[in-house]
């Protein structure tokens, strides 16, 4: 598999210590002697990096070798002689990455204050190549030598993993992440146990902002777009501030071209399940420092399908996508301007069904006494129904880092738009039930610097500014507020021998604002927001939200340790503690959301949540086994979740949209309250590697969640937490052929094994949550490179089955699961199931254009 916590540190330490030279001046190789001709018109000055890579056993150049040098955003790839080359590059000290397929990675920090050559001659290896991840404070790092607990997912595994409806799907299996999903085109993600506000979603390190409260809506993000992804799997708060408790997902967009190059690809993708297209076009250009980049992408499925429920009526989509990227490179750094156009309509599920046949119904009138069963010909469209949900956003950022002094100054600042409406009235298809628009407005700067005798330092501060507000509607359940977050931090590194520390800590605020609103309801069945004199004085007018003032503020810090005992073993350990103020649906939230089929009611009295966390992680790396043990425990005051209200009865409440008590509506009632919690667990990875081309990759991933309570004995049905994960094994077979056979190259294939337990440590009070059995899911994927005779890359295939065995089963972590009539028939398994047997074909075909090539003898 593609991701690894850890990877060999007995090979990079080999090649680091006996298989790179840097020198100027110094005696050349044969191939530094080409390299000199290579570049021998060129002015050879302090900011340029030169080389070879070969192969270390053979001494032939390398073709197609990565070289970044990722804090400047820069990557070279090296040509037929294994020639690479970079100019204009500031001063100062950065990490060198050189990896090829087949090969291990190098990692090399260079100081760029004088000219550089760096000869990389790469050994074969067995197993994966050690990553360098981007996320955090500091400089570019291997994960290696990082004690935070991290995961990095490469552009491989993603394209690996093709039939995955978006892009928190495809990186859910990872150890320690999960999802929560409506449907194949609804995740959001979970680390450990924590999800929802608890978990900020960033691209390109700047937070994703648009109603994370919400259950029946995705992260808004293009998955073509997105290259790599890295995981903080625990309390990020030093670097994301409030919100990041539980972690954070960094998607991050695909490198700048190298250059003189224009490159791209055209990928499509196809799903046999729910009739899935999906397609996209990408390009990226470098001219003399001068970077741009441009993705379009569109996306749309009919209802997926599965032998228990057939067609799942609502769960069909449509998206458009869009991005464009333009910036320098320059000796001073680099500057990037990002802006990103986010758009889809997704239906919206409710489970609803004839009871005697069980077929699928849907809503055709206001009132809602009589549905119709949904046609054949609905279910098998790919058209959005009247009853559906649209989600826009637009967003244009800046991500800077500018040589200033001894240390760079990193500035990221963006503006975001978020308009999400539910269309819910079948009678008015074009009136939104949900109208909410959001503005945020994120500034991040920071400042690092090397303090001398080994220590890097990073000062800084970010957070933002938040503006939500209501469009035409009739449902309001948050109110229009304003936000603002302030968060100065510091953290400080130290690295010895064998030893790296990381110590850091930050102080965040955050003021909330939420304005009065009042509803008149003349007619009871279109509610408006009432906007003229004395409302309280008006008839029909009732009070939807009072005014509010709340601010929080609270401290968060970490303290953590890597200690390499061997070349093949390490130790790391991590203590942080994480702040997150409630949300605003959380302290004020009075309404019904329609996706959801909840009616929100919050509290105004809570108090943040804290978390303490404790990591500990092993890492073994052998010639032909690699394997890992992480633990933790994560103890969390003030832990906010939902609690299901109940009526005079004891049973639980249904109400209308409007918050009246009827047996029949279409909502349950939930408010939130507070509780001591704790969750524990870990990961724990094992890949063998027999022969150099098959791997045989284990992982087991543990979270269990417990309601501590306030005081008083918890009751049974209130002491575990909702939405856990249950122990989930993952075990596959793969097969590399990077050399392949014939025009096959990087061939490769796989089949693979998930196992889930049951879930019977569940929050049963209410009913909120329900015994889930456990199940088993066979996958299986064949994938490779065509190529021409001379080595021109043709296209890339790729081709997964999932569900192989088309198993009728349920997620605990499905919204889905619970979505049926209120009443359902003795002996039926109630809630809709997961999505049966798919089978997704990618294509990618690569575009190459080299619009200024290096000066030659």
């Amino acid at each position: 598999m593609q991701y690894r916590p850890c990877v060999s540190l007995s090979i990079v330490i080999f090649l680091l210590s006996s298989s790179i030279t840097v020198r100027a001046g110094a005696p050349r190789s044969v191939y530094n002697r080409l390299s000199e001709n290579h570049y021998k018109d060129d002015v050879f000055t302090s900011g340029t990096l030169q080389g070879v890579v070969t192969d270390k056993k053979t001494g032939t150049p390398i073709q197609g070798a990565s070289i970044t040098i990722p804090d400047l955003k820069l990557g070279a790839v090296s040509d037929a002689l294994g020639h690479y080359r970079f100019k204009d590059l500031p001063k100062g000290i950065y990490l060198v990455h050189v990896s090829a397929v087949g090969y291990g990675a190098v990692n090399k920090k260079l100081n760029f204050d004088s000219p550089k050559t760096l000869d990389v001659a790469l050994q074969e290896s067995w197993v994966e190549a050690d990553q360098v991840i981007v996320t955090g404070l500091s400089k570019a790092t291997t994960l290696k030598r990082d004690p935070v607990p991290m995961v990095a997912v490469s552009k491989t595994y993603m394209d690996v993993h093709a039939g995955s409806g978006n892009v928190i799907a495809a990186i859910a299996n990872v150890p320690g992440v999960s999802a929560v999903t409506t449907g194949p085109n609804v995740a959001k993600p979970f680390i450990r146990g924590l999800g929802y506000n608890r978990v900020v979603t960033a691209e390109n390190g700047i937070r994703l902002e648009g109603q994370q409260w919400g259950d029946e809506h995705g992260i808004e993000v293009d998955q073509n777009a997105i290259h790599n992804a890295e995981v903080i799997k625990g309390p990020a708060s030093l670097s994301f501030g409030p919100d990041a408790i539980g972690g954070v997902v960094n998607l991050i967009t695909a490198p700048t071209a190298p250059e003189g190059t224009i490159n791209g690809s055209v990928t499509g993708v196809y799903g046999t399940n729910n009739g899935l297209w999906n397609g996209s076009v990408a390009l990226h250009g470098n001219q003399g420092g001068f970077v741009w980049g441009a993705v379009a992408s569109a996306k749309t499925a009919k209802n997926y399908q599965n032998e228990h429920d057939g067609r799942v009526y609502g769960t069909n989509f449509s998206e458009r996508d869009a991005r464009v990227m333009f910036g320098l490179n320059k000796k001073w750094g680099y500057s990037y301007l990002h802006g990103t156009l986010y758009d889809d309509k997704q239906a919206i599920p409710d489970g609803s069904r004839d009871s005697a046949t069980r077929a699928f119904t849907r809503q055709t009138s206001e009132e809602d006494e009589n549905r119709e069963i949904v046609p054949v010909s609905v279910l098998n469209s790919y058209d959005i129904p009247a009853l559906h949900q649209r989600v826009q956003l637009y967003r244009i950022y800046n991500t800077s880092n500018v040589k200033l002094g001894s240390g760079n100054l990193l500035l990221n600042l963006g503006y975001q738009y978020s308009h999400r409406r539910e269309f819910t009235h079948p009678t008015k298809p074009e009136l939104a039930g949900l109208n909410l628009e959001l503005q945020t407005y994120t500034y991040d700067a920071k400042y690092n610097f090397v303090m001398g005798a080994g220590y890097e330092a990073t000062v800084g501060i970010n957070g933002m500014y938040q503006d939500n507000g209501f469009g035409e509607g009739t449902d309001f359940p948050i109110p229009a507020y304003h936000q603002f977050d302030f968060g100065p931090f510091v953290v400080i590194k130290r690295t010895f021998d064998k030893l790296d520390l990381s110590a850091g800590a930050r102080y965040d605020t955050r003021s909330f604002h939420g304005k009065a609103a009042y509803l008149d309801n003349s007619d009871e069945t279109f509610p408006r927001l009432y906007t003229g004199p004395d409302p309280l004085d008006q008839p029909n007018v009732s009070q939807q939200f009072a005014a509010m003032h709340k601010h929080f503020s609270g401290p968060s810090g970490s303290l953590g340790a890597t200690y390499n005992f061997s070349n093949a073993f390490l130790l790391k350990g991590n203590i942080s503690t994480g702040f997150r103020s409630p949300s605003i649906a959380e302290l004020s939230a009075n309404g019904a959301d329609p996706g959801s089929q909840i009616y929100h009611v919050g509290n105004a009295d809570f108090k943040a949540e804290y978390s303490v966390q404790g990591d500990l992680g092993a890492f073994l790396t052998l010639p032909k086994l690699t394997a890992s043990a992480e633990l933790f425990v994560n103890h969390i005051e003030n832990y906010i979740y939902q609690q299901q209200i109940l009526d005079a009865s004891g049973q639980p409440e249904r109400v209308d949209a409007n918050g009246n008590s009827n047996p029949a509506g279409l909502y349950s009632k939930f408010t939130y309250v507070q509780s001591k919690a704790r969750i524990m667990g870990g990961e724990f990875n094992i890949d063998m590697h027999p022969f150099q081309w098959l791997h045989f990759a284990n992982s087991m991933t543990l979270t269990y969640g417990t309601n501590l309570g306030d005081g008083p004995a918890v009751a049974d049905s209130l002491k575990y937490l909702p939405f856990i994960s249950p122990l989930h094994t993952h075990s596959e077979l793969k097969g590399e052929w990077s050399k392949g056979f014939g025009p096959f190259r990087n061939l490769y294939a796989f089949c693979a094994l998930d196992h889930y337990n049951q879930q019977d440590r569940f929050f049963s009070a209410y009913g909120t949550e329900t015994y889930t059995a456990g199940y088993n899911l066979l996958g299986a994927g064949i994938g490779s490179k065509v190529m021409t005779e001379g080595g021109r890359e043709l296209f890339a295939l790729y081709i997964e089955a999932s569900n192989l065995l088309n198993k009728d089963y349920q997620s605990n972590m499905s919204r889905l699961k619970y979505f049926d009539n209120a009443n359902v028939p003795e002996g039926v398994r109630p809630g809709i199931f997961n999505m049966g047997r798919n089978i997704s074909f990618k294509i990618i075909v690569p575009l190459n254009f080299k619009t200024a090539g290096i000066k030659r003898a």
